[in-house]
Protein backbone atom coordinates (compact mmCIF):
# COMPACT_ATOMS: atom_id res chain seq x y z
CA UNK A 1 0.00 0.00 0.00
CA UNK A 2 1.26 3.58 -0.75
CA UNK A 3 1.69 5.89 2.64
CA UNK A 4 0.85 8.95 0.28
CA UNK A 5 -1.83 9.41 -2.95
CA UNK A 6 -2.24 13.08 -4.50
CA UNK A 7 -5.51 14.21 -4.84
CA UNK A 8 -6.40 15.86 -8.42
CA UNK A 9 -8.30 18.34 -7.03
CA UNK A 10 -8.08 21.88 -5.31
CA UNK A 11 -11.43 21.98 -3.76
CA UNK A 12 -11.55 21.55 0.34
CA UNK A 13 -14.74 20.41 0.51
CA UNK A 14 -14.21 17.60 -1.92
CA UNK A 15 -10.15 17.12 -0.20
CA UNK A 16 -11.86 16.87 3.02
CA UNK A 17 -14.58 14.54 2.12
CA UNK A 18 -12.59 11.93 0.36
CA UNK A 19 -9.98 11.89 2.83
CA UNK A 20 -12.89 11.01 6.03
CA UNK A 21 -13.75 8.60 3.35
CA UNK A 22 -10.47 6.66 2.76
CA UNK A 23 -9.45 6.61 6.49
CA UNK A 24 -10.02 3.24 6.50
CA UNK A 25 -6.83 2.91 4.22
CA UNK A 26 -4.68 4.62 6.89
CA UNK A 27 -3.24 6.71 3.69
CA UNK A 28 -2.03 10.39 3.82
CA UNK A 29 -4.40 12.07 1.14
CA UNK A 30 -2.42 15.36 -0.69
CA UNK A 31 -4.00 18.26 -2.36
CA UNK A 32 -2.44 18.66 -5.64
CA UNK A 33 -1.81 22.54 -5.26
CA UNK A 34 0.03 21.67 -2.02
CA UNK A 35 2.42 20.09 -4.45
CA UNK A 36 2.23 23.23 -6.96
CA UNK A 37 0.66 21.45 -9.37
CA UNK A 38 -1.83 23.31 -11.74
CA UNK A 39 -5.09 21.44 -12.71
CA UNK A 40 -5.52 19.21 -15.74
CA UNK A 41 -7.33 19.82 -19.00
CA UNK A 42 -10.71 18.09 -18.98
CA UNK A 43 -11.84 18.58 -22.34
CA UNK A 44 -13.88 14.84 -22.63
CA UNK A 45 -17.89 14.60 -22.50
CA UNK A 46 -18.21 11.99 -19.50
CA UNK A 47 -16.84 11.57 -16.18
CA UNK A 48 -14.28 8.65 -16.17
CA UNK A 49 -12.48 10.61 -19.29
CA UNK A 50 -12.02 13.74 -17.34
CA UNK A 51 -11.30 12.01 -13.68
CA UNK A 52 -8.40 9.55 -15.77
CA UNK A 53 -7.10 12.87 -17.21
CA UNK A 54 -7.02 14.71 -13.99
CA UNK A 55 -5.37 10.96 -12.52
CA UNK A 56 -2.74 10.62 -15.12
CA UNK A 57 -1.41 14.77 -15.18
CA UNK A 58 -1.55 14.59 -11.03
CA UNK A 59 0.67 11.41 -11.11
CA UNK A 60 2.96 12.53 -14.06
CA UNK A 61 3.45 15.85 -12.10
CA UNK A 62 3.96 14.47 -8.21
CA UNK A 63 6.10 11.36 -8.85
CA UNK A 64 3.15 9.91 -6.72
CA UNK A 65 -0.12 7.78 -7.18
CA UNK A 66 -2.99 9.68 -8.00
CA UNK A 67 -6.40 10.04 -7.02
CA UNK A 68 -9.10 12.48 -9.32
CA UNK A 69 -12.86 12.86 -9.28
CA UNK A 70 -14.87 14.02 -11.68
CA UNK A 71 -18.45 14.21 -10.68
CA UNK A 72 -21.62 17.16 -11.73
CA UNK A 73 -25.59 16.84 -11.78
CA UNK A 74 -26.78 14.71 -14.24
CA UNK A 75 -30.59 16.41 -14.98
CA UNK A 76 -33.46 14.09 -16.22
CA UNK A 77 -34.78 17.36 -17.70
CA UNK A 78 -31.95 18.08 -19.67
CA UNK A 79 -30.99 14.78 -21.20
CA UNK A 80 -28.43 14.08 -18.28
CA UNK A 81 -26.57 17.77 -18.16
CA UNK A 82 -25.11 19.43 -17.07
CA UNK A 83 -23.21 16.63 -16.10
CA UNK A 84 -20.07 17.09 -16.66
CA UNK A 85 -20.15 21.02 -17.35
CA UNK A 86 -21.62 21.25 -13.32
CA UNK A 87 -18.85 23.47 -11.98
CA UNK A 88 -19.39 26.19 -14.91
CA UNK A 89 -22.96 25.41 -15.27
CA UNK A 90 -24.07 29.22 -14.03
CA UNK A 91 -21.87 30.60 -15.85
CA UNK A 92 -24.05 29.63 -19.19
CA UNK A 93 -26.63 31.52 -17.88
CA UNK A 94 -24.63 34.57 -17.27
CA UNK A 95 -23.83 34.39 -13.78
CA UNK A 96 -20.48 34.54 -12.51
CA UNK A 97 -18.75 30.61 -11.36
CA UNK A 98 -19.67 29.62 -7.83
CA UNK A 99 -22.39 27.16 -6.23
CA UNK A 100 -24.64 29.43 -4.86
CA UNK A 101 -25.15 30.84 -8.84
CA UNK A 102 -25.14 27.33 -9.98
CA UNK A 103 -28.42 26.45 -7.35
CA UNK A 104 -29.88 29.97 -8.63
CA UNK A 105 -29.06 28.80 -12.53
CA UNK A 106 -30.50 25.41 -12.06
CA UNK A 107 -33.70 26.44 -10.20
CA UNK A 108 -34.30 28.89 -12.91
CA UNK A 109 -34.14 26.80 -16.07
CA UNK A 110 -36.32 24.39 -13.73
CA UNK A 111 -39.20 26.37 -13.48
CA UNK A 112 -42.05 24.98 -13.87
CA UNK A 113 -40.35 21.58 -14.73
CA UNK A 114 -42.76 18.58 -13.58
CA UNK A 115 -40.02 16.11 -14.11
CA UNK A 116 -37.24 17.31 -11.35
CA UNK A 117 -35.43 13.60 -11.24
CA UNK A 118 -32.06 14.14 -11.02
CA UNK A 119 -28.58 12.23 -9.73
CA UNK A 120 -25.42 13.22 -8.59
CA UNK A 121 -22.57 11.05 -10.38
CA UNK A 122 -18.87 10.51 -8.85
CA UNK A 123 -16.61 7.99 -10.68
CA UNK A 124 -13.41 8.23 -9.04
CA UNK A 125 -9.63 7.12 -11.04
CA UNK A 126 -6.80 6.16 -9.21
CA UNK A 127 -3.25 5.20 -10.93
CA UNK A 128 -0.08 4.35 -9.60
CA UNK A 129 2.00 5.90 -12.42
CA UNK A 130 1.21 7.87 -15.16
CA UNK A 131 0.86 5.11 -17.92
CA UNK A 132 -0.71 2.80 -15.47
CA UNK A 133 -2.45 -0.04 -17.71
CA UNK A 134 -5.10 -0.56 -15.11
CA UNK A 135 -6.75 2.43 -13.72
CA UNK A 136 -9.11 1.26 -10.50
CA UNK A 137 -12.33 3.19 -11.26
CA UNK A 138 -15.19 3.25 -8.94
CA UNK A 139 -18.51 5.16 -9.74
CA UNK A 140 -21.43 6.45 -7.33
CA UNK A 141 -24.43 7.43 -7.87
CA UNK A 142 -27.09 9.20 -5.57
CA UNK A 143 -30.77 9.45 -7.05
CA UNK A 144 -33.04 12.12 -6.21
CA UNK A 145 -35.12 15.39 -7.03
CA UNK A 146 -34.32 18.68 -6.96
CA UNK A 147 -35.96 20.58 -4.54
CA UNK A 148 -37.90 23.83 -5.54
CA UNK A 149 -35.78 26.10 -3.16
CA UNK A 150 -32.75 25.65 -1.23
CA UNK A 151 -32.83 24.04 2.27
CA UNK A 152 -29.52 22.94 5.10
CA UNK A 153 -26.16 24.67 5.80
CA UNK A 154 -24.32 21.16 5.50
CA UNK A 155 -22.28 20.18 2.33
CA UNK A 156 -21.26 22.34 -0.78
CA UNK A 157 -22.29 22.00 -4.44
CA UNK A 158 -25.87 21.00 -5.67
CA UNK A 159 -26.16 19.44 -1.82
CA UNK A 160 -29.12 22.14 -0.99
CA UNK A 161 -31.41 21.64 -3.76
CA UNK A 162 -30.73 17.69 -3.81
CA UNK A 163 -33.76 16.10 -2.23
CA UNK A 164 -33.56 12.95 -1.16
CA UNK A 165 -36.99 11.01 -0.79
CA UNK A 166 -35.35 8.15 1.24
CA UNK A 167 -34.44 10.98 3.96
CA UNK A 168 -37.34 13.41 2.98
CA UNK A 169 -34.56 16.06 3.50
CA UNK A 170 -31.68 17.54 1.13
CA UNK A 171 -28.10 16.62 1.31
CA UNK A 172 -27.36 19.50 2.79
CA UNK A 173 -30.03 19.44 5.94
CA UNK A 174 -28.25 15.59 6.45
CA UNK A 175 -25.60 15.09 8.86
CA UNK A 176 -22.22 14.77 7.35
CA UNK A 177 -21.50 11.15 8.47
CA UNK A 178 -25.38 10.33 6.92
CA UNK A 179 -24.76 12.37 3.76
CA UNK A 180 -21.12 10.97 3.24
CA UNK A 181 -22.56 7.01 3.61
CA UNK A 182 -24.80 7.66 1.10
CA UNK A 183 -23.93 10.54 -1.33
CA UNK A 184 -22.38 9.55 -4.65
CA UNK A 185 -18.68 10.42 -3.39
CA UNK A 186 -19.46 8.49 -0.25
CA UNK A 187 -20.56 5.43 -2.46
CA UNK A 188 -17.88 6.09 -4.64
CA UNK A 189 -15.18 6.53 -2.07
CA UNK A 190 -16.56 2.86 -0.56
CA UNK A 191 -16.37 1.19 -3.55
CA UNK A 192 -12.55 2.62 -4.16
CA UNK A 193 -11.37 1.37 -1.14
CA UNK A 194 -12.16 -2.30 -1.69
CA UNK A 195 -10.43 -1.67 -4.94
CA UNK A 196 -7.40 -0.33 -3.71
CA UNK A 197 -6.85 -3.00 -0.72
CA UNK A 198 -7.21 -5.93 -3.27
CA UNK A 199 -5.19 -4.37 -6.00
CA UNK A 200 -2.73 -2.55 -4.54
CA UNK A 201 -1.54 -4.09 -1.01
Amino acid sequence: MFPKIVLASNNPGKLAELQAMLAPLGIELVAQAQLGIGEAEEPHRTFVENALAKARHAARESGLPALADDAGLCVDAFGGLPGVDTAFYAMQFGYEKGDANNVRALLEQLEGQSNRRAALVSTLVAVRTPDDPEPLIAVGRAAGEIAREPAGGNGFGFDPVMYIPEFGQTFAQLPPDVKNANSHRGKAARKMVELIRENWS
